[in-house]
């Protein structure tokens, strides 16, 4: 056998076949509930919104077999520039993005819309990951200084402007997840922890004066769902509505209310998971919160078998990056957490999005194979 046969042989030897099926899975069934959730009950038309997340299906798929045959470390070498270009592409979203849902947070390359902030998660990551690679362990006062603000604060403000407050959240406790686990000095924790609470009541009152109208209202519904029933609080009743007429096994496929007689607002992105419940019920649920358990500590245990600190950064970054998703979407839901627009992986409609989470997926599937040394 020639040498390109056993490259081949390799990569099929190699895949991590569990990290592969399981986003195929959610994605399938995501694509199941955004039918259901959106299929005719007052009317005769159905949108197409299932046909569109399927046709990104077959191109995240094809993203997620590519890139898991790539070479993770060859992004040490493009990691800086692509994420002053990833920066710079959120800068003309502001200036120049499309318009919906009360945020600018869409670029539009004439028929087709992608959401530059999903891209951006991973290039954060894979920049951060490479930072944090060459640098000592524990980071030094100026080193944590220098990645917080890069990193952290220069996203932040840019989504922040748009507003995304719930990607820009996101982006900040990746960041601060991965110094984490790279270490940082003790003295820096408890002193930072000091300023952080001496600070508070300013900077929340900074914080809170610059939301937008609908942000607070979000909060004010989170802290008390039942101070206006019918108006801003109606997005977390419902959805816990929805989710509790589940019960234990749920009414059944395509036998949800709750999404198509639209009772329940954002039923196929950000409330997705509540008509999932509604039909499916508590066994349902738990079963597909299994199947993301396995994508996360299947990506933590590459993590832990990866061969050099890049690759581990990198899996650890990309794990803790579902982890938040799934859960604060999740606890959203069933009101345990506020309302921040963040999508369920895999799950809810969203070109952007899906293609992103599985370019992730091929990452992790990549740094997993080239544990192997036969093609180093």
């Amino acid at each position: 056998m020639d040498k390109k046969g056993l490259r081949a042989l390799f990569e099929v030897k190699h895949i991590d076949w569990l990290a592969f099926t399981a986003p195929v899975l959610l994605s399938v069934l995501g694509i199941l509930t955004i039918y259901s959730a959106t299929r005719p009950v007052l009317d005769s038309i159905h949108p197409s919104y299932y046909i569109r997340q399927s046709i990104w299906l077959v191109i995240g798929l094809t993203a997620m077999i590519l890139t898991s045959m790539f070479d993770y470390r060859r992004l040490l070498r493009y990691s800086y520039p692509v994420y002053v270009i990833g920066l710079l592409l959120l800068l003309v979203t502001i200036l120049f993005g499309h318009k919906g849902m009360g945020a600018q947070r869409w670029l539009r390359i004439g028929p087709v819309s992608f959401q530059p902030s999903e891209v951006f998660k991973i290039i954060l990551i894979i920049a951060l990951s490479k930072y944090l690679s060459t640098v000592r362990t524990p980071l030094t006062y100026w080193q944590s200084i220098f990645s917080f603000v890069i990193f952290g604060m220069v996203p932040f403000v840019i989504l922040f402007s748009q507003p995304d407050l719930g990607t820009a959240i996101m982006l900040l406790l990746i960041m601060l997840v991965m110094l984490l686990c790279k270490g940082l000095e003790r003295r820096l924790v408890l002193s930072s922890l000091i300023v952080l609470l001496l600070l508070l009541p300013l900077t929340g009152k900074t914080i809170w004066n610059g939301l937008k109208d609908y942000q607070k209202n979000r909060l004010v519904a989170f802290i008390d769902p039942g101070v206006d029933p019918k108006g801003i609080g109606y997005q977390i009743e419902q959805s816990k509505v929805t989710i509790g007429s589940g019960k234990t096994l749920g009414k059944g496929y395509l036998k949800g209310t709750q999404g198509p007689l639209r009772f329940l607002p954002e039923k196929h992105t950000d409330f997705i998971f509540a008509v999932f419940a509604e039909e499916w019920g508590f066994v349902g649920s738990l079963l597909l919160l299994s199947v993301y358990m396995v994508l996360i500590i299947r990506g933590l245990e590459t993590a832990y078998y990866s061969k050099d600190v890049f690759g581990t950064l990198l899996a650890i970054g990309i794990s803790v990056m579902f982890l938040l998703y799934v859960s604060i979407n999740i606890g959203m839901t069933m009101g345990l957490m506020p309302v921040v627009g963040v999508p369920l992986p895999f799950f809810s409609y969203g070109g952007t999005a899906l293609l992103s989470n599985f370019i992730a997926v091929g990452l992790l599937i990549s740094i997993r194979k080239h544990r192997f040394t036969l093609f180093y």
